[in-house]
């Protein structure tokens, strides 16, 4: 009960939100009252608090995004997202195992300013933290969160239909199941495939659209695809079928049910998505010494051979590296020839050290031994110190290619690393000899599509320093260290700018005395020294004072016109302007003859 002028207490009661069946999926808010003591009721500006929460949660605050991709102005944009966004895409993340720093919901008082500020400083933090997360950054969901427009495709469907043409014309083979997101690309899909012929073994279809360092013409790349199956080597996992279109090329390889060497490392699933595997794996383990230093001397040796056989790859990371027993193998060699970027790409643009082909494997390779040795990617790249390895030799080779001092001299050459003592006392027992078979008008599109390559990533490298420079720059010209110090110079400029001035006048001074000494009476009528006295004889008024100084600018330009003749009448006017004194004047009477005389 309420007494008279006393205000109602404030009525208990739960907010819930119903979501209607039909077509349109409207929100409608109920208010549920609980009637624990009589004669409550419910506050005016609680009430209208409660509808603008559940306002605001059915259209949401708006909160406008600038993306910037790369370092070029042009390849910025805004993007408009509502908090319920951040919340769906961060309900589709969770798969990767990760904490994700999204603010949470507030129901009541959603709409002041300062918990408008703070949500806004934790939306950007959230970004912040999934961005430079580098299997977050690559996954398709962030993707088309970020960049609606480039990625609004549904790339499954394209591959579907790719895949299903290629169905038409090799009717052998038949779908058991499409791989969901087993692969970090975007633009690449893995389908479960058989053979009718033999349908107890599974081999996997990868398709994938061309990338923007494809610099092979659509002949050479038909020729490279199509020579896809005929390649062997004992550390390349073999393909069973390969071909090509103008826009997209597909393969076909045998699955393996143990997985790639990261598989191995972080004890997951083959099938499981990429997200879910490598984001924040459960179970992680590095090698032993003997696994890593026979694994790393097979990969480096088939580096090696594709490097003698001017064929690129740039595409070793460990999950493009199959285990078949006691045998690393790599995959995707057709990578380079769809001209798809490397994994590791937002990487080594960053260093201008990295700049040709053999060095992109190289850094990869540093990637992929310190997985293999502490059993997780580093973090950051370069790396300031590393942790105890198994043997100090390892560290050493890490320190070549992944310390700050590495990216700042140079990375180095494949050759130079079989040789170091870790890998140089590793004996391989395979004996299988390669088959490598390409025409010589082929080695000479692929030689020059690896410098095609590599002149775009030195462009690339070199935009991305410039912009270092610039970012540099403005950060020290915006400092307050630099700011004092420009302070402390433009005073310096003024003070000595005064000092000119009073130089130059105190000159000008000597020289017009000194010509007023020489030309004596004569002084031209044009100049003359002093005012003509009136017939009256009263006494002559003195000139007017000397007008203020001019910048130096001013007073040498009209000195330049000034002739001979005239110099010394105007030194002698100059100088009974500078010597006039105001204590020199003196009252007089004068008679005025002009006024008219009225008689």
């Amino acid at each position: 009960m309420t007494h008279p002028g006393e205000e109602p207490d404030t009525a208990a009661y739960e907010r819930r939100v119903y979501k209607n069946a039909c077509d349109c999926q409207y929100l409608r808010v109920g208010l549920e009252f609980e009637e624990t003591r009589p004669g409550l009721r419910l506050n005016a500006a609680h009430f209208k608090q409660l509808m603008v929460s559940a306002l605001k949660d059915l259209h949401g605050e708006e909160y406008i995004i600038r993306v910037h991709r790369g370092v070029s102005a042009e390849n910025s944009w805004q993007i408009i997202r509502r908090y319920s966004d951040f919340d769906v895409l961060n309900t589709s993340l969770q798969i990767s195992g990760l904490i994700l720093p999204l603010p949470p919901k507030k129901l009541i008082g959603n709409m002041d300013r300062e918990f408008i500020a703070e949500r806004q400083r934790g939306l950007q933090n959230y970004l912040n933290f999934i961005t430079t997360q580098h299997v977050l950054s690559n996954c398709e969901l962030v993707k088309k969160f970020l960049d609606p427009i480039n990625y609004s495709s549904n790339y499954t469907e394209i591959a579907l239909q790719q895949v299903s043409m290629f169905f038409r014309s090799e009717p052998n083979w038949e779908v058991v199941e499409p791989l969901k997101e087993i692969g970090w690309r975007l633009r690449k899909r893995h389908l479960l495939i058989k053979s009718k012929d033999q349908p107890k073994e599974r081999q996997v279809l990868s398709w994938a659209d061309l990338g923007p360092n494809m610099f092979l013409s659509d002949k050479d790349f038909q020729s490279a695809m199509k020579l896809l199956p005929s390649w062997s080597h004992p550390y390349i996992y073999p393909v069973t079928f390969a071909t090509a279109s103008e826009s997209s090329g597909l393969v076909i390889r045998m699955y393996n049910e143990k997985g790639t060497l990261r598989d191995y490392i972080c004890k997951a699933k083959p099938k499981d998505p990429f997200m879910k595997k490598y984001c924040s794996p459960k179970k992680i383990q590095g090698l032993d010494l003997q696994q890593i230093k026979t694994f790393g001397r097979q990969i480096l040796e088939v580096l090696k051979f594709l490097h003698e056989k001017k064929i690129p790859y740039g595409h070793l990371h460990p999950s493009n590296v199959m285990l078949d027993g006691d045998t690393c193998k790599l995959l995707d060699l057709e990578n380079s020839l769809l001209g798809l970027p490397s994994y590791y790409r937002p990487y080594y643009t960053q260093s201008r050290k990295i700049n040709t082909t053999e060095a992109i494997d190289v850094y990869s390779f540093g990637h992929l031994l310190y997985e293999m040795t502490y059993g997780r990617p580093p973090d950051p790249v370069p790396v300031d110190s590393f942790p105890s390895a198994p043997s100090s030799d390892i560290v050493s080779v890490l320190q070549s290619i992944l310390s700050a001092e590495a990216w700042k001299t140079s990375m180095p050459t494949i050759a130079q690393l079989l040789e170091t003592p870790l890998f140089i006392d590793v004996v391989l027992l395979n004996s299988e000899k390669p088959q490598f078979k390409i025409p010589s008008k082929l080695k000479e599109a692929l030689k020059t599509a690896k410098e095609c390559m590599e002149k775009r990533l030195n462009e690339e490298q070199k935009a991305i320093h410039r912009h270092k420079r610039l970012a540099r720059a403005q950060s020290h010209h915006g400092s307050e260290e630099e700011k004092k110090r420009r302070k402390i110079l433009a005073r310096k400029k003024s003070k000595q700018s005064v000092t000119e001035n009073e130089v130059d006048n105190s000159t000008k001074s000597s020289n017009s005395n000194n010509a007023n000494s020489g030309s004596g009476a004569s002084s031209p009528l044009t100049s003359p020294s002093s005012p003509t006295p009136p017939l009256t004889g009263v006494s002559p008024v003195p000139p007017p004072p000397a007008a203020p100084p001019t910048p130096k600018s001013e007073i040498l330009l009209p000195s330049q016109s000034i002739s001979t003749a005239n110099g010394a009448g105007r030194g002698a006017l100059l100088n009974s302007i500078q010597n006039f004194k105001k204590g020199h004047l003196k009252p007089t009477d004068t008679s005025d003859h002009s006024i008219p005389t009225i008689k």
